[in-house]
Order: structure tokens, then sequence, then C-alpha cells
């Protein structure tokens, strides 16, 4: 059902917990299934210095916020907008059907913590 990488981020998760002194946060959620990502980065000079998750819910949703903050550490703000879905599942090696919402809720999660440090910093 799900792949190995799938599996790898599920049992060893990157990047969770909360980055100290972040500047940075979103939440967002599935009500119908009831995930959960919160993410919070420390942004410097339009840079993502650092990035961690927490999420509640299923494994691919663990594995989509932990494969998401590995692909956004070190980027751009404007390299990480650019991150979907659709390259979350492909990093991942795939997902289920059931599960695409879960790499959904990873690309919104990142829009949103970058989206409350634009409005933190004063920006459009």
């Amino acid at each position: 059902m799900y792949t190995e990488r799938v599996m790898d981020h599920f049992n060893n998760p990157r990047n969770m917990g909360e980055v100290e002194d972040y500047n940075a946060e979103g939440t967002v959620g599935n009500a119908k299934c009831g995930d959960i990502m919160r993410m919070t980065m420390r942004i410097e000079d339009g840079v993502i210095e650092d990035v961690k998750f927490k999420t509640f819910g299923c494994g691919a949703a663990v594995a989509t916020s932990s494969i998401a903050t590995e692909m956004v550490k070190g980027k751009t703000v404007e390299e990480a907008l650019k991150l979907t879905n659709s390259a979350v599942v492909e990093a991942l090696e795939g997902l289920p059907p059931q599960k695409i919402h879960c790499s959904v809720l990873a690309e919104e999660a990142v829009r949103a913590a970058i989206e409350n440090w634009r409005e933190r910093a004063g920006e459009e």
C-alpha cells in the first residue's frame, strides 16, 4: 500500500518539532479526515533557514509533512512557493489515491507559513 520512502519518512520523520524562535507559522487541517499540520519556519533574508512540523494524522500525513520540510529547507520563499502536492507525491515515490489529500495539506502548510511570515513582515 505504501512505498518504502513513505514508510521511511513515517518511521523516521525529519524536522519534527517546532523551530526555536520561528518567525513564520502555518496550521492547516482537513475536517473530512481529521489531519492537522502545523509548520514553523525561521526565514532570514527571504531564505527558509529552518523548518519543522507537528502533524496529527495518519502515516501519510506524517510522511508528507516530513518530506515537504526537506524539500523547502534552505530554499528561497519564492522557490518554496513553487512546491506542489504532485512534487510531494513524486518525492515519496507515490501515495495511494485516498491519501493524496495529505500531500495537498503539506503544500498548504508551507504556503500558510510563508503567508504568515509575509503578514508579520508587513508585506502584501
